[in-house]
């Protein structure tokens, strides 16, 4: 187990440099001028040069490269140039709505897809297997920002049952607003998950220790929940740790169409405004927070199942 963390903390240290170089390149290969951006058309020659001093862009692009991972081993991110703020505090004040979002969101969909997925395996070719199959399916292909902007039409424009942007104000408020965009994020991993599960949930019930298990009389919701659940849900538990980042990705859209802060709306606005720091800031934590969540995903699949950690 400590060799297998250890390696995964070797693969997350180069997976953050390869995706910090590349997206310098990028950053740099995307053309403007932040100093134009912060400073307007008119601004002089010299006023500019002060700008490119201040970001640092007046060094080469490997002194840059090695200048952002030397204030990266004292936890220093850089400074915004627009707010003259460390980049690390405005990234973590925003983080904590982008993970409210994405946990609320994978939350529901989850309590919601593993019983559909539980059900349509235990009524196999039934009237709600089918009708859940086509659901799901139909889930699946809408793309998230696509069901953000018909949700916010119907039930935050039409019915105003609940509200259209911002992030709320105190605890029960900030659920409210959390409830469509959780939805228009949500509401494709339901259809996933439950197909998911139902699969691994088929494949497990034929399996000899669960014909062993119903041999003995046991009941079948016994059976289903003690014996074929913990095996038929580490898909899931892989599946979520990975889709991190979509879900990070998918957050970046909603936060938009819904004016939420968040990461999201923090990475359009400094891409906007060639703030190099911010997005490199943002990035770097995105990153992390992927590594993270594949690591935790394994680490509970091997306590679900104990033969997975023999591959630790």
């Amino acid at each position: 187990m400590w060799l297998y963390l250890f390696k995964r903390i070797v693969l997350a240290v180069a997976i953050i440099v390869t995706a910090v170089a590349v997206l310098f390149l990028m950053i740099h290969a995307v053309p403007g001028d932040p100093a134009v951006a912060l400073l307007g058309p008119r601004a002089t020659p010299e006023m500019k040069a002060e700008i490119h001093q201040q970001m640092g862009l007046d060094k080469p692009l490997v002194m840059q490269i090695v200048t952002f991972f030397g204030g990266l081993l004292h936890g220093n991110l850089g400074f915004d140039v627009f707010s003259q703020r460390p980049v690390a505090n405005i990234v973590f004040e925003q983080l904590p709505y982008t993970i409210e979002l994405i946990l609320v969101s994978i939350l529901w969909a989850v309590a919601v897809a593993v019983p559909l997925g539980c059900y349509s395996a235990m009524r196999r070719n039934s009237l709600i297997d089918q009708v859940v199959g086509v659901v799901a399916v139909a889930t699946i292909a809408i793309p998230s920002f696509v069901m953000a902007v018909y949700a916010l039409l119907i039930f935050a424009v039409t019915l105003r049952w609940l509200p259209a942007i911002g992030a709320g104000n105190g605890f029960w408020d900030g659920l409210i607003h959390l409830i469509l965009p959780g939805f228009a994020i949500g509401i494709g991993w339901v259809g996933y998950i439950s197909r998911l599960v139902r699969a691994s949930m088929l494949e497990i019930l034929g399996d000899n220790h669960i014909r062993m298990a119903r041999s003995f009389g046991i009941p079948e919701w016994r059976i289903v929940t003690r014996y074929a659940l913990p095996l038929a849900i580490l898909p899931t538990v892989t599946i979520l740790g990975v889709g991190i980042a979509w879900l990070l990705s998918s957050a970046v859209f909603i936060e938009v169409v819904f004016a939420r802060p968040g990461i999201g709306a923090l990475i359009k606005n400094a891409v906007e405004a060639r703030n190099y720091p911010i997005v490199l800031g943002t990035v770097l934590v995105t990153t992390l927070l992927v590594v993270v969540a594949t690591t935790l995903s394994d680490l509970i699949a091997a306590a679900l199942d104990p033969r997975t950690r023999e591959s630790l």
